[in-house]
């Protein structure tokens, strides 16, 4: 992956999809948690705390000391991290003039501590920033990592940081269980879609309920004949057997029906191919502001869906819920186990 490809992959740090700022070694004058709020940083000049001007981002003291500052991120989505971004937004006089990344894969649900004690591979070295920018940094380093460090030398400020990557699941939790084969934390990936002029289509597999209308997906309104759609790859090769179409926040834009098709790569069928998607469930009319479950029937086997919408509008987010073969949950889990080998 080369350049700034990797932006649109999933952030694998951000708070909403679970990530987590879990120490730092300073923030005296602006909190560590700030780094994953969804969203760009924002300013507002001559707003002033006891401590001076506040910051949307992290911010610590002046160093007159050696070393350096650091804070470490627990990812929400754990995974292999394809670029980093440092964005230091509204720093000027205070950002830092240089930055590493580390990532670490480590077990459950360690403490402080035990994060620290850690092995820590590099994934950014110690390079050069800029201020009042989006730093950005590609990385190839094939290895599933749980944890990532930002360093910054000597100290400053830093609005957010940025981790984009795939996401890989642990899939040991999977086994005997139905998961949400469509979900971006199980591995599932937005590969296409029609139109996403007021909202990306990644937020439809995102994790929990949406906040607000701008938290789902949503098209410009149409003006032809056609209709809107997204096709999704499903973490693994698997049988639908519940469908669930959320339209909430969605009461005047919401489409007037849906309808969702299945794919099996796995038996080498084209895509292309109109005849080689099959009906997981056919047009159905759709009311705004509704979560819709729907019970799909047979056991057809489905490595990618398409849901299309009429003929436009938009939808908070889309599940389905079903089982993993057992020949995907093979590959699945050696998958896993090669990236996080050593």
């Amino acid at each position: 992956m080369n350049g700034s490809d990797f932006l649109a992959l999933p952030d694998l740090a951000l708070r909403s999809h679970g990530g987590s700022v879990i120490a730092a070694n300073d923030e005296f004058f602006a909190e560590k948690e700030n780094l994953v709020t969804p969203g760009p940083a924002v300013f507002n000049p001559s707003t002033f705390g006891h401590k001076g001007q506040i910051y949307d981002g992290w911010e610590t003291r002046r160093r007159r000391t050696g070393g350096h500052d650091w804070a470490i991120v627990r990812l929400g989505l754990p995974g292999i991290v394809r670029g980093v971004v440092v964005d230091t937004s509204f720093f000027t006089g205070n950002f830092p003039p240089y930055a590493s990344v580390e990532g670490a894969a480590i077990e459950g649900y360690p403490s402080v501590d035990e994060a620290l004690a850690a092995r820590w591979v590099p994934l950014v070295p110690r390079t050069a920033l800029y201020g009042d920018g989006t730093n950005q940094f590609p990385v190839d380093v094939p290895a599933r990592v749980t944890h990532v460090r930002l360093s910054i030398y000597p100290d400053g400020g830093v609005a957010r940081l940025r981790v984009h990557g795939e996401v890989v699941p642990d899939p040991r939790l999977w086994a005997g269980l139905s998961v949400d084969l469509a979900a971006l934390e199980n591995g599932a990936v937005v590969t296409g879609c029609s139109n996403m002029h007021y909202a990306s289509p990644n937020n439809l597999i995102a994790p929990g309920f949406a906040r607000v209308m701008g938290d789902g997906w949503e098209t410009a309104r149409r003006r032809d004949d056609g209709n809107d759609w997204v096709a999704v790859r499903l973490a693994g090769a698997g049988v639908v057997r519940l469908l669930e179409l959320d339209t909430t926040h969605f009461k005047g834009n919401a489409p007037g029906a849906a309808s969702v098709l299945g794919f099996d790569a796995s038996r080498g069928a084209d895509p292309a191919d109109p005849g080689a998607w099959f009906d997981l469930l056919p047009r159905t009319g759709l009311l705004a502001d509704t979560r819709h479950r729907f019970v799909v029937e047979g056991e057809r086997v489905a490595t990618d869906l398409r849901l299309d919408v009429f003929p436009d509008g938009g939808m908070a987010r889309l599940r389905a819920h079903g089982w993993l073969t057992e020949p995907s949950l093979a590959d699945l889990t050696a998958r896993w186990q090669a990236l996080t080998a050593g």
